[in-house]
């Protein structure tokens, strides 16, 4: 048999060896130099609808919510409407990241046990949930409160600010705005919650509440350019409304804003998607609105991600928190209905906001 004796490479072949080495080197390194860690955060608002315990509170028109109440509120109840709160609290944020929401913030509860008692629920004390709250003068009794995961947002200041009847009247009293102040992905974050006066009232009222939470925007924007601010709430009004889109100046387009103005865009999700939060005699309403300032904007769409910036959002439903039949069937699944109780969760569905950051 002869002997196969191996060829010893020319130097035509040991060339092509090395310019293809160098062209993988050249396309490798650039791919190497792009990789980003990315933070993605879950900031939300939820309606809670009357989250009450089983208590009188005294200087409360809470009486609706006791067990000899029209809503014979009992134990019962009270239990199986926080597991429901939590179930859908816990999951807010968990279509783009399995830790959940960073921030939510929400309306409707009536005091600490309330959210103590939401606080013990598992889910919660899965995610690593806390809260802020303070008593509001609002007669009905139910305040703002912001639940947070403190291994994302750490907060550094929070307080209210009273709402203002501007007509003079002394005698009502609503929801303050709750203002949080603190750090997300290491940027200077501020929150304002709201819950602005209902439809019962004229449109004015509400108009007062987008003109008061402007003026607060612009002092905290004054001295701090670098402030990234979201004004959040349940606002009893829609995004083309006046207390929103001329009161606070929160904009439909981004290309509208001016210096001190919100970014909008539920505008669209209600005017050109025909999706709602809530739902009144078969059309969609969307009340609870998520606005960001400039400084949130200022790289949306443009990939870099120097600070937090706005991702994406959404409104957040599951098949479980909505009407699965009837005349009602897809809006959201309330407690009670027609002095009925049904078990569900609100008549209100969340809305999220995501907001991203290179590491």
């Amino acid at each position: 048999m002869q002997d196969i004796k191996p060829r010893k490479p020319t130097m035509k072949t040991i060339h092509s060896i090395l310019t293809l080495l160098i062209l993988i080197a050249i396309i490798a390194t650039p791919l190497r130099s792009q990789e980003r860690k990315l933070q993605l955060h879950a900031v939300a608002f939820y309606n809670l609808e009357n989250l009450f315990d089983t208590c009188h509170d005294d200087q409360k028109n809470d009486w609706d919510f006791l067990p000899n109440g029209s809503y014979h509120w009992d134990k019962t109840k009270y239990e199986h409407k926080l597991r429901n709160m939590a179930r859908v609290l816990s999951q807010i944020g968990t279509d783009k990241t399995p830790m959940g929401a960073s921030i939510i913030g929400v309306s409707e509860v009536e005091n600490h046990k309330a959210l103590d008692d939401l606080m013990m629920q598992p889910e919660m004390r899965k995610r690593g949930f806390r809260y802020i709250h303070l008593e509001g003068p609002d007669k009905r009794g139910v305040d703002c409160a912001l639940i947070y995961n403190e291994r994302a947002f750490h907060v550094s200041n929070y307080f209210h600010k009273q709402y203002i009847y501007e007509n003079g009247d002394t005698t009502r009293k609503t929801r303050p705005f709750l203002c949080v102040q603190g750090t997300l992905a290491g940027d200077p974050l501020t929150i304002i919650v709201c819950h602005w006066p209902s439809r019962a009232a004229e449109s004015i009222f509400r108009e007062y509440g987008g003109k008061q939470v402007r003026a607060m925007t612009d002092s905290i924007a004054a001295a701090d350019p670098q402030q990234h601010i979201i004004v959040m709430g349940d606002m009893n009004d829609d995004p083309d409304n006046k207390s929103m889109a001329l009161r606070l100046g929160a904009k439909r387009r981004i290309k509208d804003m001016r210096q001190g103005d919100f970014y909008n865009p539920w505008w669209d999700v209600l005017r050109s998607k025909g999706q709602g939060t809530l739902a009144y005699q078969g059309a969609w309403n969307l009340f609870d609105q998520i606005v960001m300032n400039q400084r949130l904007i200022q790289e949306y769409g443009q990939k870099t991600y120097t600070h937090l910036t706005l991702h994406s959002y959404h409104i957040f439903k599951r098949d479980w928190m909505l009407q699965s039949q009837g005349k009602y069937k897809g809006t959201p699944k309330r407690t009670h209905a027609a002095g009925v109780w049904l078990d569900g969760y609100s008549d209100h569905l969340p809305t999220v906001v995501y907001l991203v950051k290179a590491q």
